[in-house]
This record gives C-alpha cells, structure tokens and sequence, in this order.
C-alpha cells in the first residue's frame, strides 16, 4: 500500500483484517457495550467499576495523527470530485488541484507538517476545529447539536419518569466519579478478547510505563482510543463570546442542574466528602421538583441558548449587568443538566423532534450534555458538539444504560427519603429588565421559526441486513451508503456531495475525518441499478455491487487511519487564513464549494443503548441521515428543511434496498 502513515500505525497495514475491523468501529462512533469489566474490590455504590489499568494508561503513548502526503490528498480529493462534474469542471479543478500541489499547498503542507511536528502533545487538526465549532456564529440547535435516545428500560416498571431519572442521575454521577479516580476502563478497541480483555493481561499491561503501553496493546491486537475529550463531559459549558464562544469547566461543581417547565433548579448530588448523595435522597429532590405547582415562567432564559452566538453574547453581557452573574455561574458548573418533560412521547418522529430540539423553554443547548426524560421514561442525550465527538458521549451512554438496567440503585415503590427538599432544592431566578425580556421573545421567535421548517421521518428496511451482506463478503455501511446515492438518484437525479462521519480517536487527540461516499462506484452502479436495470445482468450488477464495497472499505480504512483528504485541506486553509494570505485559488473553486455543500450528511451508529439518533441537515437543501445496519433489518432517521421531500426520499432508499437485496438473491431487476 502506497500511503505512509506516521510511527507505529503503519505496521497496521500488513494486517488489513485488523485494520478494516478497527476502521469499521471507529467509523461508527464508538463499540458496543460488551467488554467484561475487571475490579480490584468488586464494584460498590460509589463506581461504576475499578479498572484493573488506570483511565489514561495509554494516553501517552497513543500514536500521533499522521499529516497525509500532500500529494496523496490532492489524488484523494480530486477521486471525490470526479462523480460530481462534468468533464469541462473536472479538467478545470484538476489544474487548479495540481498547480496547488505545486505551488503555494506546497508551502502550506510544509509549513503544517513543521507546526506538527513543534507539537507532539496534540494533533494537527484539534486547535484549528475547536476553533472552527467555536468560531461558527450559527445557533447550536439544528446546526449542531445532535441526539441519541436510549433504548427503553427491559423492566418496564422502572420506565417510571422519576425512577428512571434518579437512576440515571446516580450512574452519571457514579460514571463521573470513576473516571476522574482513574477506574474506569480505558476505551480499547479488543480485536482479539480471548487474549487482551483479561484479567491476566490487564494485571501485565498496567505494569509497562505509560509511554509504551500502546506497544504491549497492539501485540495483543489491542488498540487503545482517545480519551482526551472525556474530562469535558461534566461541569462544562460552552459560554457565548462576541466572535468566538470558549469552553468553560469547573471541576469543583457538586449540583446538578434541573430543568421543568422552563424553571431551572439545583441541588446537589455530591456530598462535602466527594460521595454520591444517597439515591433515595435524590430521588425525594426530584419528586419535590416534579410536583412543584410554579408555573412556566413568561420568559424562559433557555431560550436565550438557541439563539445566534453573538446574540446571546450580548444578552449574556446585559444578563451580568444586571445582577445574574452567580445564577449565571450556578448553570455553567453544573455537572450537568436533566430536562425532566411533562408530555409522553406519541412515536418516533416526535421523540426525534423532542429530543434533537424540544419546545426551547425546557433546554439548556450549551450544556456539554443534558439528559432529557420524557413523561414516559423515554430517554436520550443532546449535546453541545465543539468540545467532542460521538465516541465520548456514546461510551458515556452505553453506561450509563448497562448500569441503570443492570445495578438500578432505587426501585418501582421503592419511598423517597424523608428529607426537606424545599431547603436543598434552589430554584433560580433571574432578575430580567425589558430589554432581556425583548432579546428572550426575540429568541422565542427565532428558535419557532427555525424548528418549524424541519421535518423528520423514518424508516426500516425489514429485508434484510448485515448478515446477509457479510455472507455475501459485501460491506454492510457500503451498501446502506450506496442504497443512499441510488435513492438520491432516482429522486433528484444526480449525484450530489456527500459526508460520512469518522472517527480518528486511534490517535492521540483525534477528531473526526471524512469518509466520500460518492465515488466513480457508486455513480455507475446507482446509475445501472436505477436507470438501466434491463441492460445489465445479474452477475454484472452483483459485481457493480462488490465493487462500491470494496472502494468504501478502502475509503473507511483510509478515513480511520487519518488519510482522508477533507482534514488536511481544511487545516492548510486555516493556516493560509491565520498567515493573512490570500485565499489560494484550489478553495476559490466552485467544485471546492460545491464538494463541502453536503447535501447528503450522514452519521452511523449502533449499540444496545441506543435506540435511534439524529441530526439536522447541515446546508438548506440537504437531509440529515443518521441510519443503523442491525443484523436483520436497516433502519435510518432522515431530517430535511422545506427545499427537500424527506419521505419522497426514504421512499427512494427502501426501493433502493430491494432492488440491491433482490439482486443478492439472483433476481434479475425489471
């Protein structure tokens, strides 16, 4: 293989087994929630475990991401653009691509590769994409945050909103507590578990020094992940700035925040001593907050957090002034927020609209996370996306859900304690002069009219899925993004620029990369498939088929392994930007905006938390697709604004899956 990639990675090549199994994990956000946990002591109501091998054990010695050859991004990206121009644009881009190559990027590349290599603590692309999420002046909601709701309890007794609730209060906490004492499990993706998830092996490995614990992993086939993003998930607030927001955490936060009907509480839940408050104790806190007869206050300062960042900026300003600074304070520690809701949730589309954006009183969207519970017990997490990934939060989600349906700490019936909760309860209140009134209705306004031109739908595909495509050595992510262009084609009849989200958490201080699912592949196959179906047989059309999934393993493969195209060309403008030159020609290409309008964004994931997740569209005349592929079935969560039909498009994608799976089957498309 031609790509070189830095240290110890490359030695990953010589196992494309090891190497596609790890890329399809890190791919999808994250890895089930089936790792069998060690303990020193045995678990106990303080933790959720005790790693045999401190959290951080393999930080240090975790592989840096490699800054890609420049010659092999403008190869790259130039493969990405040829499904999406004709032969005049193509040849057009191809001269500014190499003259590029040649030229100025290759004064940028050099100088990017000399900034690296001065900073070997992190990766080239983590300053310029905080500041890029940080800098974004866009509302977070829709914009921004997504959602993952939670699989509904087994037991449904314990679907009880306040059961659920304290639960999932007491395992936060008891997450937070285990990694911050350096017990939690270290995020390794066990590629061989017989050998590497053992006790024998942990009890070995926490002995080699941390700066060559990657090395006693990988001889196991173990790859430890990224945790750096983990001590951002509590206590922290993303605070609007004039410009440019920043991320704010304070460690020593022992409240939870609590939001019902607009109102916002807090009270603790973390005792003097550093211990979790007894559940029953928190329980009668929250049925305290739950029977409260307060009524939804006229103005809803929630409100203010949807709207745009320098707005808010300025109303936060004015907030300060008038004498909020400690209520203020109050929200921005706490470790997080719990979004109790009064109404029972109708069906899918409405849990994906509550949990994706909510009627904007009952939200606090810069919270680095908020749990959000349904009168019905129905669950998911929404956050705040600048100072993380999906693999953080999901690692966070799977257990929680293992821990509160596995070890719930209060039962069905089980009483409240009879403590004053009206004394440990605080419900804040803000001091609002006409001019905050205005901006919080002006806010009001913004936030309806935004969420009021989205639509969602779903869909499952009952047909068929990942073990039939595996039996067929096919790609299961391959055919679900290949069943999108043909969906799209047949729609809209073109290919269109496409995003699928990757994680690079194998390196140290990793972010996302990104996997193009549009290919010359996919092109002549959807086109086959959708406009020609009688010209090609069935033999043919299966090998169409072997073909996009073998490019989509190499481009995930390469996307994993921080050898996309999408990062590095994104990093060299930010440099040529902070240098104060002048924009090179390669980013004043129509292709160049054209390839980053993703009309077509798209997110997978799958675990036994989570039940579906979702996200807005990133441009106005896109979807947003966040899709599963089970064992036995596909499903998708597909949202859209007013310019695209989303259930014309789902519509597209089933037929588009019948077609692939009659096909696997050797019957001959009409």
């Amino acid at each position: 293989m031609a790509y070189i990639l830095s240290g110890r990675f490359s030695l990953l090549l010589k196992d494309s087994r090891s190497l596609m199994c790890l890329s399809s994990t890190v791919a999808s956000s994250g890895q089930s929630n089936n790792r069998s946990y060690s303990t020193k002591d045995g678990p106990d109501s303080e933790y959720l475990h005790k790693s045999i091998v401190p959290t951080m054990h393999y930080q240090k010695s975790l592989p840096r991401l490699p800054v890609p050859k420049l010659e092999d991004t403008i190869r790259r990206y130039l493969a990405a653009q040829r499904p999406l121009l004709n032969d005049e644009e193509y040849s057009k881009t191809e001269k500014l691509a190499h003259d590029f190559q040649s030229g100025v990027g290759k004064e940028l590349h050099e100088e990017l590769v000399a900034q690296d290599k001065n900073n070997k603590h992190t990766s080239y692309i983590s300053a310029p994409w905080f500041d890029m999420y940080l800098s974004a002046r866009d509302s977070v909601v829709l914009n921004f945050n997504p959602f993952m709701s939670f699989n509904p309890d087994p037991k449904p007794e314990y679907s009880d909103q306040l059961v659920r609730a304290t639960n999932m209060v007491c395992s936060a906490v008891r997450f937070m507590k285990t990694l911050r004492a350096g017990l939690l499990e270290p995020e390794v993706f066990h590629l061989n578990p017989a050998k590497s998830d053992t006790d024998s092996f942990k009890k070995l490995i926490r002995w080699v020094p941390p700066a060559l614990s990657w090395y006693g992993a990988y001889m196991v086939n173990a790859y430890p992940l990224d945790m750096s993003q983990y001590f951002r998930l509590f206590n922290s607030t993303r605070i609007p700035r004039p410009g440019r927001d920043e991320l704010f955490t304070d460690q020593k936060g022992r409240h939870l925040l609590v939001m019902r009907k607009g109102n916002m509480y807090v009270f603790d839940v973390i005792d003097r001593d550093g211990n979790l408050v007894k559940p029953a104790e928190i329980q009668s806190h929250l049925k305290f907050i739950l029977s409260d007869p307060t009524p939804a206050p006229a103005f809803p300062l929630g409100f203010l957090t949807s709207e745009n960042r320098d707005v808010w900026a300025g109303l936060r300003e004015k907030l300060l002034g008038a004498g909020n600074g400690e209520v203020l304070s109050l929200v921005d520690s706490a470790l997080f927020c719990l979004c109790l809701d009064d109404e029972p949730m109708r069906d899918h589309i409405h849990i994906s609209h509550n949990m994706l954006h909510g009627d904007g009183c009952n939200r606090w969207y810069d919270k680095s996370f908020s749990i959000i519970l349904a009168k019905d017990g129905q669950a998911a997490i929404n956050f705040e996306h600048s100072w993380g990934d999906g693999v953080a939060v999901l690692r966070f989600q799977n257990e929680i859900f293992k821990d509160t349906t596995e070890r719930p700490l209060v039962s069905p019936g089980s009483p409240a304690a009879a403590v004053d909760s009206a004394s440990s309860v605080r419900r804040l209140e803000f001091k609002l002069d006409s001019e905050l009134e205005t901006g919080i209705s002006k806010a009001k306004e913004n936030f309806q009219a935004a969420i009021s031109k989205l639509t969602i739908d779903a869909m499952e595909f009952k047909k068929g899925g990942k073990e039939i495509l595996k039996k067929k050595k096919l790609s299961p992510d391959a055919m679900a993004q290949l069943a999108f262009q043909m969906g799209y084609l047949r729609q809209y009849g073109q290919t269109v620029a496409t995003y699928e989200s990757c994680s690079t958490a194998a390196f140290r201080h990793g972010r996302t990369e990104t996997i193009r699912p549009a290919s010359i592949h996919t092109k002549r196959c959807a086109h086959a498939f959708v406009r020609q179906p009688s010209q090609h047989t069935v033999d043919q059309l299966q090998g169409m088929l072997h073909d996009c999934s073998k490019y989509h393993g190499q481009l995930t493969k390469e996307a994993a392994m921080g050898q996309g195209f999408d990062r590095h060309l994104f990093a060299m403008r930010y440099l040529a930007n902070s240098k104060g030159m002048s924009l090179p020609s390669l980013y004043q290409d129509p292709a160049y905006a054209a390839i980053n309008h993703n009309i077509l964004s798209t997110s997978t994931l799958t675990s036994p938390a989570v039940s579906l997740g979702g996200f807005a569209p990133v441009v106005p005349d896109g979807f947003g697709v966040g899709y599963g592929v089970h064992d036995e079935w596909i499903g998708c969560n597909v949202s859209s604004y007013p310019a695209r039909n989303v259930h014309e498009f789902l519509q597209c994608v089933h037929k588009s899956l019948e077609d692939i799976f009659s096909v696997l089957e050797g019957k001959a498309l009409s």
